[in-house]
């Protein structure tokens, strides 16, 4: 959320910037709120101002033995005057804020100017690698010629667009989520937390997923529980309504969580295999820090993922988004994309974003230094989409036998070097 001073203060510049991303800002609208808002006050205080002379006004008369009965119901009658136009002004600064949570943040000044994904500039990578010396497989076809991927079977149990892992497919799975976390913990200095994978409908106003994308979202019918939809959502709840010392940040966490989400408005992409699912597998790196420390951490955030991706030898590049490919809530963001062979093309694997104060606002997220508190900043990013690394590495790392041969840094948590067809369940 924006700050509200600042929005009210600076409309035309804050409309400007939120034009870059494609969001044009009713300022007419708001001004005309405010000014609604500020009449109703500036008529309270002046009402307040006269109400309370006029009750100075009634203890002299009454010291003199005068009739105040008159002058009584007119100060009763300012009061009640006084009430309707702090509520009518509190209604009105309500819904000030409502709207104000539906706008999206300002993009950070180092973000490109661009309408679309086509004008996201690649910083990092861009090379697409030597083919196979063979036609290339996708994973939907390999993980079920191999016996470690059931689709069928995933549908008959739940639906579409879910899948069964299987024998080696499951411990890949669950080898990346471990190699995932250890690194980060042992190496990128990360807190592990495992937090619940449901949530209530404060946290996913905090991280600016609701009210707006709540189509996308799956809600737990007759409660105020929804499935998390990454792990960004309950970590970054974690200091809610809460103030933390400067000297304390920057906090660095990470947690493994299942993802849920409805994907209500994919239509058609990526619904074959198992890149855009109902439900997936993510290590999330979450990051609290002081306003002068975030572009800085995002960097670091950002190298974190990007070394998951290295030590596993896999292909990718980064691309920071443009003003009009960015997130509701992030004010700068990389995404990372793995080499997919089958495609032909890089998919993103990672978003790592800065929100700056956008979340701390809506969230309630504080810092102090001293005597001066406001709001930190949040950061995250995937470290990595675990199922999105299960596909780049079947499909990098297949042989022309149709065998895929195991990263030598996953092969301690595997037990294996290669996953050959085994047999199929029944």
């Amino acid at each position: 959320m924006h700050d509200l001073s600042h929005f009210r203060s600076n409309l035309d510049a804050v409309a400007e910037r939120l034009a870059t991303r494609g969001f044009i800002l009713d300022v007419a609208a708001f001004r005309t709120l405010d000014a609604e808002r500020r009449s109703a006050l500036t008529e309270s205080e002046s009402l307040k101002a006269q109400r309370n002379a006029e009750s100075t006004e009634i203890g002299k008369l009454k010291k003199s033995g005068a009739d105040t009965t008159e002058l009584q119901a007119k100060v009763r009658a300012l009061g009640d005057r006084v009430a309707e136009l702090e509520k009518k002004a509190a209604e009105l600064d309500d819904r000030f804020r409502e709207l104000l949570a539906g706008i999206p943040n300002t993009p950070h000044e180092s973000v490109p100017t661009g309408k679309s994904a086509e004008d996201n500039l690649v910083v990092r990578g861009g090379e697409p690698p030597a083919p196979l010396p063979f036609p290339a497989k996708a994973h939907w076809d390999l993980g079920p010629d191999l016996g470690i991927l059931d689709f069928d079977r995933a549908a008959k149990i739940t639906g579409a667009r879910f899948a069964v892992y299987v024998d080696l497919g499951a411990k890949l799975e669950r080898a990346l989520i471990n190699f995932m976390l250890d690194v980060h913990t042992r190496e990128h200095g990360y807190t592990e937390i495992l937090p619940p994978f449901m949530i209530n409908s404060a946290s996913l106003f905090g991280t600016g997923q609701l009210p707006k994308f709540a189509a996308d979202l799956f809600k737990i019918e007759g409660t105020d529980y929804w499935l998390a939809p990454t792990a960004e959502v309950p970590v970054t709840n974690l200091f809610r309504d809460e103030t933390l010392e400067a000297e304390s940040l920057p906090i660095s966490l990470c947690a493994y969580t299942p993802c849920f989400r409805s994907e209500a408005g994919s239509y058609g992409r990526d619904v074959r295999g198992i890149i855009r699912q109902h439900q997936f597998q993510k290590v999330e790196l979450v990051k609290f820090t002081r306003p002068d420390q975030s572009i800085e951490q995002l960097e670091k955030l950002t190298s974190d993922a990007e070394d998951i991706l290295n030590r596993l030898g896999l292909p990718f590049r980064t691309v920071v988004l443009c003003t009009g490919d960015m997130g509701f809530s992030s004010a700068k963001t990389y995404d990372i994309e793995v080499w997919l062979p089958s495609q032909g093309e890089f998919k993103e694997i990672s978003s790592c974003s800065s929100f700056e104060a956008f979340q701390a606002r809506r969230a309630g997220i504080r810092c102090r230094s001293g005597k001066k508190t406001e709001p930190l900043h949040t950061l995250n990013g995937s470290g990595l989409a675990v199922g999105r690394t299960w596909v780049a590495i079947v499909e990098n790392y297949q042989q022309a036998d149709g065998s895929i041969l195991v990263p030598e840094a996953l092969r301690p948590y595997l037990n294996a070097e290669r996953i050959t067809a085994r047999g199929k369940l029944g």
